[in-house]
């Protein structure tokens, strides 16, 4: 059984349609990589999903319009890590990470949580950020603060998770551990994946499936051999990715 569900999703901005009749399904264990150019609707798409955007169509969890979900509902069921996080307080490591069990506090001005101390416990260790847990985040690096949103969404303790570029901008060293963070933290049960991706590379080494867009249509949507087989890379990229590929790694060898 499918955990999301998309149904004809389309997104206009005015007169300019940017996701246009796409249609998917994510079931548990699955990494769903969305693929792409610039300007393909990958991130019009995630910001759908996570109702920051208005579009026409049906996304599903389970039997249920996502709509219909009171957003703390909706926090309980979908995390989102966007590429660029920022804080204008001086706010530690703690309090950060802290925000993202609002969603599981009961009643009006209450802040019952009986697993919140636990799980931030768990996101802090997750993320090796235990030892800066009393730190500022405004004395932090890119790649520590970044993952500071990522424990974020971990406390969160949500069953999906969205990520729009999560690394585009952090050096090889914290793309690595941001992703082996996520890859780990799918292997627990009932958890899926839906990620924005530029760079091909990581999509193969993690993804699992892959849809691929340009001009806000599904091209193709499937295993990832599929999604990223040469004559449909090319047709999208305007031009031979898997040569430019090829020719970068053979620099390496």
């Amino acid at each position: 059984m499918s955990m999301l569900k998309a149904e004809h999703i389309t997104v206009r901005y005015g007169a300019r349609t940017v996701v246009q009749d796409l249609s998917f399904s994510l079931k548990a264990g699955e990494w769903l990589m969305l693929a792409g150019p610039n300007g393909a609707g990958k991130s019009t798409l995630v910001n759908a999903i996570a109702q920051s955007v208005s579009y026409t169509g049906v996304f599903s969890l389970g039997s249920q319009d996502i709509r219909a979900l009171r957003p703390a509902d909706l926090a309980r069921q979908i995390g989102v890590l966007s590429q660029h996080n920022s804080v204008e307080y001086d706010y530690s490591v703690e309090e950060i990470i802290a925000l993202g069990r609002y969603a599981h506090e009961r009643g009006f001005l209450s802040h019952r949580d009986s697993e919140g101390a636990e799980k931030l416990a768990q996101a802090l260790e997750r993320t090796g950020l235990a030892h800066l847990r009393h730190a500022s985040v405004q004395s932090l690096s890119g790649g520590e603060l970044q993952r500071v949103f990522l424990a974020q969404v971990f406390a969160q303790d949500p069953r999906i998770l969205i990520l729009d570029e999560p690394a585009n901008h952090l050096d090889l060293k914290y793309q690595q551990h941001i992703f082996g963070l996520i890859e780990h933290w799918l292997k627990q049960e009932g958890r899926a994946v839906i990620s924005v991706v530029h760079d091909l590379s990581l999509a193969r080494r993690y993804g699992t499936r892959a849809l691929l867009m340009h001009q806000g249509r599904c091209v193709a949507q499937g295993s990832m051999e599929q999604v990223l087989a040469p004559d449909l890379l090319r047709s999208v990229y305007e031009m031979d990715v898997y040569g430019w590929m090829r020719g970068m790694l053979a620099q390496w060898q």
